[in-house]
């Protein structure tokens, strides 16, 4: 019997996790992907406070050692289900083991979304990634395409742009929705092709993925190809709903995340989304059990948003236990 069972080991889970431990909690980890959630596969992190810039990887590694140095246990499983017994203990059902607890912080994090077209799934793996961080490598001198318009999107473009023939970026809108430090960067990268109004509707190949099919989403300017020796300014426009077809070896696709927590729906309230109701007091409707991180309902999610969960659920357990 744990004091606290914290069911993911992401920025917001350790943090929950080290202010448990300074409280004399004993503390049970449950992590059913990878150690640090989303940020382990970021290239770089720039925007912690004390931390100039730092691995993502590299900055789960540091918070994984403090808290297990202090006495945090972690059980690789994936939670599928949570009860509230009679006498007020938990009890975590997971993938291959139960565990019980006093008390139970929810810090699931979010996974990576889904286009859902045709080819996505047979592809996995042969082609189509939601991870540039880790397969990225396989692809240099490569032809590859990034689908998304945000900070990841931007961060695995500028990286795959280091060894990549071509990077094309590809977006639903004519906009980016990142920092501007990271727009300027990409563009600035002289093999990085930024394509515009761009919706994804197929991916193709035979075994292994050849090509992305779009339609496009609204009338498009674009520069026409080259004739002969001479190259013309005026400009070609393709009319919304004609077809692009662009030949890569990959797609990264980085279009958002959303939560995973219909484990935990029987005991705490969620809303359209998915997400788990509650406000910066991370409180459940159902007493001891607390919500921290991206998996709650929120209007920021960066890293320190998730450590100031961490830290707000760990205190409001330990204020419960008593």
């Amino acid at each position: 019997m744990y004091d606290i069972i914290i069911v993911g080991a992401g920025t917001a889970g350790m943090t929950a996790a080290l202010y448990a431990l300074r409280n004399n909690k004993t503390v049970l980890l449950v992590e059913g992907g990878n150690i640090g959630g989303q940020i382990a596969n970021s290239p770089r992190v720039e925007n912690f406070p004390t931390v100039r810039s730092i691995s993502g990887a590299e900055l789960a590694d540091n918070l994984y050692e403090q808290v297990t140095a202090l006495g945090a246990e972690l059980e690789l499983d994936r939670a599928v289900g949570l009860e509230k017994r009679a006498d007020g203990t938990f009890c975590v059902r997971c993938e291959y083991a139960s565990f019980e607890g006093r008390s139970v912080i929810v810090a699931s994090g979010v996974k990576h979304k889904k286009l859902n077209v045709p080819g996505e799934e047979e592809f996995a793996g042969s082609g189509v990634s939601y991870c540039a961080v880790c397969d990225g490598p396989f692809y240099s001198g490569e032809e590859v395409a990034v689908v998304g318009d945000a900070n990841t999107a931007l961060q695995y473009a500028i990286m795959l742009s280091a060894y990549c023939r071509t990077v094309h970026v590809c977006t639903w809108m004519d906009r980016f929705f990142g920092d501007t430090a990271l727009v300027d960067t990409l563009l600035s990268k002289p093999n990085v092709r930024w394509h515009r109004n761009l919706n994804l509707v197929a991916l193709e190949g035979e075994g292994e993925l050849a090509a992305c099919s779009f339609v496009r989403t609204a009338t498009t300017a674009r520069a026409p190809e080259p004739q002969g020796d001479i190259a013309t300014l005026n400009l070609v426009y393709d009319e919304k709903g004609s077809e692009f077809r662009l030949p890569v070896k990959a797609c990264f696709v980085a279009i958002g995340q959303v939560p995973d927590n219909e484990a935990f729906r029987s005991l705490a309230d969620l809303d359209e989304a998915g997400y788990i109701v509650a406000d910066e007091d991370c409180l459940t409707r159902t007493p001891g059990l607390f919500v921290a991180g991206d998996c709650r309902t929120k209007a920021v999610r960066q890293l320190t948003t998730a450590a100031a969960d961490g830290a707000v659920a760990a205190l409001a357990a330990v204020k419960y236990l008593g």
